[in-house]
């Protein structure tokens, strides 16, 4: 009888010791899964859902994610406002749940150069929000693989040639919001 109980004694601490490295290997797999998330995959579930973006430069915009891409997202403002937000620039974002969703191939391909190139090609009259916190109003004029070309003009008018008081030439890492009024 007392060998029964040894050898039952061993056989649950053997099945213990299963259970925890089991349990350990599925929490190291959980981490290495997590450490694979891009910040698009943690915005994905929350399309459609109130967030709070902080920027640097201390903006902070609050509105609807509409939509996302490597490198950007857009929020729906309030009064028919869109912000266009470079996510280098995104300092927290509040108002996410706790689940996150991968990509698919189209969503890498819808980075912020193409994102910037269908803003420029609208010929939109945008505020640019720098990082630095300057803002400047005008026009897209063209967009290059770390750079766009800003053409400055009154806000609120269309571009034209002689209301164009100069043209920046802006690093996309210095972009940290581009604000359109529908």
């Amino acid at each position: 009888m007392r060998w029964d109980d040894l050898f039952a004694d061993l056989e649950a601490q053997a099945q213990a010791l299963l259970v925890a490295e089991r349990d350990a290997e599925v929490a190291e797999l959980t981490r290495l899964e997590t450490s694979r998330l891009e910040l698009a995959s943690r915005l994905r579930p929350a399309l459609g859902a109130a967030v709070r973006t902080r920027c640097l430069g201390g903006m902070v915009l609050a509105g609807r994610l509409s939509a996302i891409g490597t490198g950007w997202l857009l929020l729906d403002e309030d009064a028919g406002r869109e912000a266009f937000v470079a996510t280098a620039a995104v300092v927290s974002i509040a108002g996410l749940g706790r689940l996150s969703a991968p990509g698919s191939a189209l969503d890498a391909r819808l980075g912020i150069g193409r994102a910037l190139r269908g803003l420029a090609r609208d010929r939109s009259v945008l505020r640019a929000c720098l990082i630095d916190s300057t803002v400047v109003d005008g026009t897209l004029d063209r967009v290059g693989s770390d750079f766009v070309e800003f053409a400055v003009h009154a806000a609120g008018e269309p571009r034209r040639r002689e209301e164009v008081r100069e043209v920046l030439v802006l690093p996309i890492a210095a972009l940290a919001v581009l604000r359109r009024d529908n």
